[in-house]
């Protein structure tokens, strides 16, 4: 019998919510890390949308704006992040990622993606390229755009 689109998407929320905890749990085992999943995806989103303002993170996260301010304020006191006016209208800011906070991002995705690799070398290969193709399959409906960028970014360490 052939999976439904619901069963499909029963297993998305099984699963996700696993991975992130594993996300999660790497960046709290790992101090020099230092930062917190919300801060993650914020520099993450940032890395693709330079220039994007404190609604459009808040709409990538889910959080409200006053928590997004609030946790962008630290990442602007840490020097991973720069608040600048908006070109054309003056009660917006736009976000940017400084050189430090490109770096960090780095250094954390790198970190991250080591660990998962650690995880998920214990699938034998048919499965890693099942899901492989899976996650390509999920990028592809819900950020068609990222499909193509990433297509590029296969094979990086």
């Amino acid at each position: 019998m052939q999976p439904t689109p619901y069963d499909c998407a029963r297993e998305i929320l099984e699963t996700i919510p696993l991975t992130m905890q594993a996300i999660g749990g790497q960046m709290r085992a790992n101090p020099p890390l230092n930062l917190s999943v919300h801060q993650f995806r914020t520099l993450m989103f940032l890395s693709r949308h330079e220039g994007a303002s404190l609604s459009d993170a808040a709409g990538h996260l889910g959080l409200s704006l006053p928590s997004v301010s609030k946790l962008v304020d630290g990442l602007v006191a840490r020097g991973v992040v720069a608040r600048q006016p908006h070109p054309r209208d003056r009660r917006r800011v736009t976000l940017t990622l400084t050189a430090n906070g490109r770096s960090t991002l780095q250094t954390v995705r790198e970190a991250v993606q080591a660990h998962l690799a650690r995880i998920l070398v214990t699938l034998p290969p048919a499965q890693r390229a099942t899901v492989m193709q899976a996650m390509r399959a999920l990028r592809q409906v819900f950020a068609p755009e990222r499909e193509e960028q990433a297509a590029g970014m296969e094979g990086r360490p």
